[in-house]
């Protein structure tokens, strides 16, 4: 009894180290398949009973987004000048404010040339139900949290960013102190500690989030169904490529900024895969900052780059609300001019920044654009059923977005040198 026991523990045992040894990309590629399988065959029944599965994944990785981004970037501004931060910020806002706006033109562009939408009519009971978008000002302040405590406990990652570089430049100056000094090193030494301990457990998540995915998958595909998908097919193929298209515009600058290009997708393919999966920048951050680290990638760059990324830069985002204001003009019959293109391109890239990167932010900045420039609210409508089809794409180019800013930028730091080494087994 006890030997038969005992060699059902030892297969086991086999098994999982089999799984934890093979490659993450492999595991997350066939995580991948059975879910879309699964979603597609599968009745309701057998898809919710995965759902919790993709719930853990969701929290583990929102668990792991505050200590991720509060101990990274302390240590990240500690690693330089307080004059070096303010280059590096500088440098990071020019940067994806640049990429957001011509990944607006991109989505114009390919959308102008492909016509999405032509053809179509719009039903007259097409009703949607769309939460305000916060005013810039509100975006401004929110930048600094009335209290510490509840911006963490809300996840607003402006707040958050901003608490992380004051206490970081606070320490660095403190550092310099002939008083304070030797408190401040000890202090950062925590800090440091603290940031290797939540490194450790996102090793941990690693394992499970082939898991995760699966099941995320599996739901989503569920959700959407054939129907759904043939319906709008033809925006959501204009939509990936005009998402191909930036990618390929990412590739080409870091070409020019001497960017291993091979390098860079064998290490980011991960958390591409994961913020496709679950929809959300924010909380694939604790992914993206394992795959920078990976990558060789400057920590002092990358530690205050990607959070700051994860909450204003939304170049997927910014290609979804252009294609949808050309196909919401095709669809009402009245193409867009020069001028309404131009207001597009501007409007969309502000309604971008401060956005959250969580699932169905999307329809909430493309009901403002259309607010602003004067096209149907009623078209949301439409384009809320392929919400998690088009979200998908958007998210991961986001987060490739962060990660070849990442790479450029901390390239061009003088004490940031990108070399690319084997990553540890996972």
């Amino acid at each position: 009894m006890f030997r038969i026991i005992y060699s059902r523990i030892e297969a086991m045992y086999a098994m999982f180290k089999m799984y934890t040894q093979s490659s993450l990309i492999l595991r997350i590629t066939i995580a991948l398949i059975l879910g879309i399988g699964v979603g597609l065959l599968a009745d309701q029944q057998v898809v919710d009973w995965f759902a919790p599965f993709g719930e853990l994944l969701l929290r583990l990785l929102k668990f792991l987004i505050v200590p991720i981004v509060l101990f990274t970037l302390i240590v990240g501004v500690n690693q330089g000048s307080t004059g070096g931060v303010g280059r590096l910020g500088g440098k990071t806002i020019a940067w994806y404010l640049l990429t957001t706006a011509i990944a607006m033109i991109v989505g114009m562009a390919v959308a102008s040339v492909l016509s999405p939408g032509a053809g179509m009519q719009l039903a007259s009971d097409a009703v949607v139900e769309v939460k305000s978008q916060a005013s810039i000002v509100n975006v401004v302040l929110s930048i600094v949290p009335d209290n510490l405590f509840t911006a963490f406990a809300q996840m607003n990652m402006l707040g958050i960013i901003f608490t992380a570089v004051t206490f970081g430049l606070a320490l660095l100056k403190l550092r310099e102190s002939p008083v304070h000094g030797n408190a401040a090193k000890q202090v950062l030494t925590v800090v440091e500690g603290l940031n290797q301990a939540t490194m450790m457990i996102m090793r941990g998540v690693l394992h499970y989030l082939p898991i995760g995915i699966f099941a995320i998958v599996a739901g989503t595909v569920a959700k959407q169904g054939a129907a759904t998908i043939t319906s709008l097919a033809g925006m959501v193929v204009v939509f990936y490529v005009a998402l191909f298209v930036h990618a390929g515009l990412y590739c080409l600058a870091m070409l020019v900024s001497g960017v291993k290009v091979g390098n860079f997708i064998r290490y980011a393919r991960t958390p591409i895969v994961t913020a496709f999966a679950t929809q959300s920048s924010s909380g694939t951050l604790p992914i993206t900052m394992d795959a920078a680290s990976r990558m060789g990638l400057s920590h002092r760059a990358y530690s205050f780059i990607l959070p700051l990324g994860a909450t204003i830069n939304m170049d997927g985002a910014a290609i979804r609300i252009a294609i949808s204001a050309v196909f919401a003009a095709n669809v009402i019959g009245v193409p867009l001019d020069l001028m309404q293109m131009a207001q597009i391109v501007i409007v969309g890239t502000l309604a971008t920044i401060g956005t959250a990167g969580v699932p169905g932010a999307g329809i909430i900045m493309i009901a403002t654009v259309f607010a602003q420039v004067g096209l149907p609210i009623e078209t949301v409508a439409l384009l809320v059923a392929i919400d998690s089809l088009v979200g998908m794409g958007a998210t991961a180019l986001n987060v490739t977005g962060d990660l070849v800013g990442a790479a450029i930028i901390g390239g061009s730091e003088k004490d940031d040198a990108i070399e690319y080494e084997s990553p540890p087994t996972v």
